[in-house]
C-alpha cells in the first residue's frame, strides 16, 4: 500500500531527482516559464514555491537557505532581486502550470510552468499587448490623421508652404499644351 507517500519519484534516484528539481528551478527563475511534462511540473511546483516564499524575506540566512537548494548565484540574485518584490503581496500560488498536449515521441503530457506575474499575455500589459495593436493597425487612419493637420493650419500658411512655379516648368506647360492642341 502506499499510504503517505507523496513524493513523486519520477522514476529516479533521490540525488538525480534533486538535481534535476535543482536544475529545472534555476531555469524557471532564469527564463520565468519553461515547457516540461505535467509530472515533472507538479513535483517542480512543490519544490520552488517555498524558495519563492523564502526569498520575501531578503536575510544572509535565507538566502543561504535557497542557495542550498538552488545551487547557482545568478539564479538567487535574481530571485532575491527581481522576482521578490514582484509577488510580495501574493499569499502563495506563484507558478502557474498550462497544459499543451501530449508529446509526439512517447505520447506524455506535456505542460509550461511559468511564474504567475511574469506572463505579460495574461496580464493585459507589457510589451506583448503594445506590439499586438502595433501591427493591426491598418493604413487609412493615417490620412485622416493628415487631414486633421492641413484643416487645423491656416490658409495663409499653405498658400506661403505651396511652392510657386517656376519658368522651366512653365515652358514645359506650354510645350505639352500645344502639343496635345496639335
Amino acid at each position: 500500500m502506499r499510504h503517505s507517500r507523496v513524493i513523486n519519484h519520477l522514476g529516479r534516484t533521490s540525488s538525480h531527482r534533486k538535481a534535476m528539481l535543482a536544475n529545472m528551478a534555476t531555469s524557471l527563475i532564469l527564463h520565468k516559464r519553461i515547457a516540461t511534462t505535467t509530472a515533472k511540473a507538479k513535483a517542480l511546483r512543490t519544490y520552488v514555491e517555498p524558495l519563492i516564499t523564502k526569498s520575501k524575506e531578503d536575510s544572509t540566512h535565507s538566502r543561504r537557505v535557497v542557495f542550498s537548494y538552488l545551487k547557482d548565484k545568478e539564479a538567487v540574485a535574481e530571485l532575491f532581486r527581481e522576482i521578490s518584490p514582484k509577488v510580495s503581496e501574493r499569499p502563495g500560488g506563484y507558478t502557474r502550470i498550462l497544459k499543451t498536449g501530449n508529446r509526439i515521441g512517447d505520447n506524455a503530457d506535456m505542460c509550461i510552468l511559468e511564474l504567475v506575474d511574469y506572463n505579460e499575455a495574461m496580464l493585459g500589459g507589457g510589451e506583448a499587448a503594445g506590439k499586438a495593436k502595433s501591427t493591426r493597425r491598418r493604413r487609412a487612419p493615417k490620412k485622416k490623421e493628415e487631414e486633421a493637420v492641413e484643416a487645423k493650419a491656416p490658409k495663409a500658411a499653405k498658400v506661403k508652404a505651396e511652392k510657386p512655379e517656376t519658368t522651366v516648368e512653365k515652358t514645359e506647360k506650354a510645350d505639352s499644351g500645344s502639343v496635345a492642341e496639335e
